[in-house]
């Protein structure tokens, strides 16, 4: 399982200097580097991102991992608190499917004062000393949290209730008589509709969960091959990792497919 990391800095010079020393350890094999994005917050409380993540599937989750914490610390005040508006709450969201707690947000907004920099990055370690000392040395602030799925959990819950829903009022309609068919009919229909969507939802995060898979093993094949020695190992341990949390979190989306299918074809 791989980390979020947020490296908070007190310059911009120094997130620079830290976003280079972040790709040294992953040159020489102390840490993989999925994806990075470097975000500022100005004098005033603003923010705007002065590095963007790389584009494709590697970018994607710290995208929306540096996305979310702008909507949130950027937001109105007391939304820590609970108080926010609809961009906010999409935010919020974005992070609790990432698995980002508020405990963590919390930690990022006291260490994120204004005229400072951070690092964003999705990486996975062995060591937490590597990436603790490189940035400690450039004056950088280390917090560290789990990337979770709570996405696959919600999209699993989703369609159990969807199902359930659907095979309800089915044999409803089925036992019921011709009037009150008539007005169940529109809402089987849309139970019905719901399931389908939910196929395609389902259909959707496979594929970004499959292409995601490939972009990491990818990656860890192209860092294995120039990384030292003595970290090939651990780097080969890492894409079993990704192959494993793949097969698990696919398996269950796919068993997922199949019971909602069943019920479409019944």
């Amino acid at each position: 399982m791989s980390k979020f990391v947020v490296v908070v800095f007190p310059s911009e010079t120094q997130a620079y200097q830290g976003s280079r020393a972040l790709k040294d350890l992953h040159a020489e094999g102390s840490l993989t580097l999925y994806g990075m994005a470097v975000i500022a917050k100005d004098a005033k409380g603003d923010f705007s991102i002065k590095e963007a993540n790389d584009p494709g599937p590697l970018g994607t989750a710290v995208g929306a991992m540096a996305g979310g914490i702008i909507g949130v610390l950027g937001g109105p005040l007391g939304v820590l608190a609970g108080v926010a508006g609809g961009s906010v709450i999409g935010s919020m969201l974005d992070l609790f499917n990432l698995g980002v707690g508020e405990d963590f947000i919390t930690k990022v907004s006291s260490e994120l004062e204004p005229g400072r920099c951070a690092i964003v990055a999705e990486i996975a370690e062995d060591w937490r000393t590597p990436l603790d000392t490189r940035m400690e040395s450039l004056g950088g602030t280390v917090l560290r949290t789990w990337r979770g799925d709570f996405e696959d959990e919600q999209l699993t819950k989703e369609i159990a209730a969807s199902k359930a829903d659907f095979e309800q009022i089915r044999t409803e309609y089925m036992q019921a008589s011709a009037e009150a068919k008539a007005k169940l009919k529109s809402k089987l229909e849309e139970a019905k509709a719901n399931l389908e969507r939910s196929e395609a939802r389902v259909k959707a995060r496979l594929d970004a969960l499959d292409k995601e898979a490939k972009a990491k093993t990818a990656a860890l094949e192209k860092q294995i091959a120039v990384a030292k020695a003595e970290a090939r190992e651990k780097i080969r341990q890492r894409i079993a990792a990704i192959k494993a949390e793949y097969e698990a979190r696919s398996a269950k989306l796919k068993q997922a497919l199949a019971l909602m299918r069943e019920a479409l074809a019944a």
